[in-house]
C-alpha cells in the first residue's frame, strides 16, 4: 500500500488532532477503520508513525521527518483536484500572449499574478515582440492573446477591449549635438534628427503615427533601442512609464517643443481572434488589466 493520497490525508489529520478518533470525525469515518489504515501503513514501512496513548497518540521522529513532504503533496493534490474541476468548467490548460515591448508592462504583470493566484496551475507564456510581429502572432494563431497599440484601423477578424492608455515622449541623449545646439525648437525640426524605432525586422510599419524623422535606425529590441537613444545614436518616441527613472536621473532628456506638447498618447488594447472566443483565464485577464 504504502503512501497514496487516501492514507496522506488519514496520516495528516492523525497528525493534526492526536488521536485516531479526532481524526476519523473530522474524515466521517469509524475510529477503527483509521487505526487500521495506519497499522497497515506502519507494517508496509517497518516502523511506527505514532507512539499510542490510553486516548491519544504521539508522532513519532519518523512521522515528523515525513511530515513536510506529505503536507507538499497534500497541497499539489488538492491544487490538481481544483485544476480538474475548473477546466471541466471552461478554464483553458495553457494560455499564451504577447505583447509589445514599447508599453509599460506593469499593469499587465499584476493582472498576471492575480490570475496565477486563482489560478496557479494554468500554463501562461508571455512573449514580446514589436508592434506588427505581437498581431502577426495573433492572427496565424500562435498566440491567444496580444496586448497592443491600438491601430488605425478596425480589423473585422479581431476583437478587443480597452485596457489603457499609453504615453510617447521624445527622448534624446544629453549629450546629442542636435540637443548641445540649440537645433531642436519644434515638433518638425525631429525630422532632420535620426530616430530610433522599435519595429519588425520582416513586416512593414502599419501604423506611421510614431514615425517622424526622415532617417531612422530600428531594432526589435526595446532594451537595444534605450541603450541607442542613450548612446547618442538618435532620438526615441518612447513610453514614458518606462523612462521615467532616466528622465528624472539625467541619462535622458524628455525634448520641449514651441509648438506642442511633447506627448503622444495612445490607446492600448487587448486583442483576440474573433474566431476563437476567449476562454476563463483569459476573460479574467483582459477583466483584471482593464480594473488596473
Amino acid at each position: 500500500m504504502n503512501f497514496s493520497s487516501d492514507n496522506i490525508q488519514l496520516f495528516l489529520a492523525v497528525l493534526d488532532r492526536g488521536s485516531f478518533s479526532a481524526a476519523a470525525r473530522a474524515l466521517h469515518r469509524v475510529p477503527s477503520a483509521v487505526s487500521m489504515a495506519i497499522g497497515n501503513l506502519e507494517a508496509e514501512l517497518g516502523y511506527a508513525l505514532f507512539e499510542r496513548g490510553p486516548r491519544e497518540v504521539r508522532a513519532t521522529a519518523q512521522a515528523r521527518a515525513l511530515e513536510p513532504h506529505a503536507r507538499l503533496i497534500a497541497e499539489q493534490l488538492g491544487l490538481l483536484q481544483v485544476h480538474a474541476l475548473e477546466l471541466s468548467q471552461g478554464l483553458e490548460s495553457s494560455l499564451s500572449l504577447t505583447v509589445v515591448p514599447d508599453i509599460d508592462h506593469l499593469p499587465l504583470m499584476a493582472a498576471i499574478a492575480d490570475l496565477g493566484a486563482r489560478y496557479p496551475l494554468l500554463d501562461i507564456q508571455v512573449l514580446s515582440a514589436p508592434q506588427e510581429d505581437a498581431l502577426h502572432l495573433l492572427d496565424s494563431g500562435r498566440v491567444d492573446l496580444c496586448l497592443a497599440f491600438a491601430g488605425l484601423h478596425v480589423d473585422p477578424q479581431r476583437s478587443f477591449q480597452h485596457v489603457g492608455m499609453e504615453s510617447l515622449v521624445a527622448t534624446l541623449a544629453p549629450t546629442h549635438p542636435a540637443l548641445l545646439e540649440g537645433r531642436i525648437r519644434y515638433l518638425e525640426d525631429l525630422v532632420n534628427v535620426r530616430q530610433i524605432l522599435v519595429r519588425s525586422r520582416d513586416l512593414p510599419l502599419l501604423d506611421p503615427r510614431p514615425l517622424i524623422g526622415a532617417t531612422h535606425w530600428s531594432t526589435d529590441s526595446f532594451d537595444l533601442a534605450l541603450q541607442m537613444v542613450e548612446a547618442g545614436l538618435g532620438w526615441g518616441d518612447l513610453p514614458l512609464a518606462r523612462v521615467a527613472p532616466l528622465i528624472d536621473s539625467g541619462r535622458l532628456v524628455r525634448l520641449r517643443f514651441g509648438n506642442t506638447r511633447n506627448e503622444l498618447q495612445l490607446p492600448v488594447h487587448a486583442f483576440w481572434r474573433k474566431q476563437q472566443p476567449l476562454r476563463q483565464g483569459a476573460r479574467l485577464l483582459i477583466e483584471l488589466m482593464a480594473s488596473k
